[in-house]
């Protein structure tokens, strides 16, 4: 079996964007700690399936109360 090594940094580089970018956006929504969650599911991402299953935590996390916004 013949494996393309073009593909393969490409799928990971597809990878890494996606994940980057749903950790910051669910990191926003749901933790304190922005930095640190994209951080974390940048990392995570170099492992597509550890990647997806912190996605996946940080979905059904709940969100974050935003006690900056006032009440009518």
């Amino acid at each position: 079996m013949n494996i393309n090594a073009t593909l393969f940094g490409q799928f990971i580089l597809i990878s890494i964007i996606v994940i980057s970018g749903l950790s910051y956006y669910l990191g926003k929504r749901k933790t304190q700690n922005v930095k640190t969650t994209t951080f974390i599911g940048f990392l995570l991402s170099f492992i597509p399936p550890l990647g997806l299953i912190f996605v996946a935590v940080l979905a059904l996390k709940d969100d974050i109360s935003n006690n900056n916004a006032s009440n009518f």
